[in-house]
């Protein structure tokens, strides 16, 4: 169960792949004579899948290339998500006009519409006028009506994923990131935090930096990779977006957590606000203050959720990231602020 790389490098493209590549230029009407002298670019900053921009000449063009996104799947880590159902809510949000087209398939990944747009650093997040545009795309996102029962799949996702690490790991490790202690956790979390009056959305789940794309003459905002999404409280999409100001995936140690970037109460106020006031709404202050909350108690769950992911990445995917000790801070920052959060 490790990562397959199949080695989209010059020249060593699967046939599969090359015949969907063909197929794809032939509908723009391009003409590509050599296959093996595609460009493959690989991309950096995925942790799931292997990403790579493929670009060829175009047919009338002096010096203009077509690109396509290419998309290689991780092996194994089907354990977190149904890829099938990923494919789906992937077409669908093409149709709703809120990501990347899908241009064909093929056994190892997918090939995508390259969108010409910025992908967010770690910095923007901290933008203000950029941390606004997100606020109000999150709220369009998650009043996006997406087929499916719109029932939460937090907490049973958090004890499968909880079910596997524990038979993958060691008993030492075992004991180590006190899986036994964390089924009661996870079920305390959830009568804690399930309140009547929470509103529940379709969730993009893993809004890291490098999963957002900004238009910078238009300053319209892409969310793309939804291998995570689905129904959840809204309050722990923003919780989750919180806990990833705290990382930057393309410095030198990707895996290590600042939460000294950690966003300060006046910041998260403003994003809230934001996110609220978007469709012409004016929050009023208890509303805002609701919310901030309850998505700082759901930053509880999101440290276990990518726990458990960090110590099941670890032994399921080979990609360079040291996932384990991402896992023991993810782990460290939960038992730490739950006091502070929960009460004893």
């Amino acid at each position: 169960m490790a990562i397959k790389t199949i080695g989209l490098i010059k020249g060593r493209l699967p046939e599969e792949l090359k015949k969907v590549l063909l197929s794809v230029a032939s509908e723009w009407g391009d003409v590509v004579d050599d296959m093996n002298g595609l460009q493959v670019i690989p991309l950096k900053g995925a942790m799931t899948n292997e990403v790579y921009q493929i670009s060829w000449p175009m047919k009338n063009g002096v010096d203009l290339f077509r690109k396509v996104l290419v998309r290689v799947y991780g092996e194994g880590v089907e354990v977190f998500f149904n890829r099938e159902d990923e494919v789906r809510t992937f077409e669908c949000m093409s149709k709703h006009g809120q990501g990347p087209r899908l241009l064909g398939r093929f056994a190892e990944g997918r090939v995508e519409e390259f969108i010409h747009a910025r992908t967010l650093s770690a910095a923007d997040l901290r933008d203000p006028e950029i941390s606004a545009i997100i606020a109000a795309k999150l709220r369009e996102f998650h009043n996006l009506d997406m087929p499916g029962p719109r029932n939460v799949v937090l907490w049973d996702r958090m004890r499968n994923w909880l079910n596997e690490a524990k038979n993958l790991c060691s008993i030492k490790d075992i004991q180590k990131f006190g899986l036994d202690t964390l089924e009661e956790e996870i079920s305390m979390l959830e009568k804690e935090l399930s309140q009547d009056y929470q509103e529940i959305g379709f969730c993009h789940n893993d809004l890291q930096y490098g999963n957002i794309m900004m238009d910078e003459e238009t300053r319209l905002i892409t969310i793309i990779d939804y291998e995570y999404a689905s129904y959840n409280p809204v309050a722990y999409d923003l919780a989750n977006h919180f806990c990833e100001m705290v990382a930057n995936y393309h410095s030198d140690t990707p895996h290590v957590l600042d939460y000294r970037n950690y966003p300060g109460l006046e910041e998260r106020q403003k994003f809230v606000r934001a996110y609220l006031s978007s469709a012409d709404y004016e929050p009023s202050d208890a509303e805002v203050e609701q919310l901030v909350e309850i998505t700082e108690k759901y930053t509880l769950a999101n440290h276990l959720f990518w726990g458990l992911w960090g110590i099941i990445s670890g032994y399921v995917n080979k990609i360079d990231f040291d996932y384990v000790e991402y896992a023991r801070q993810r782990f460290q920052q939960y038992w730490l602020r739950k006091p502070a959060l929960l009460g004893s």
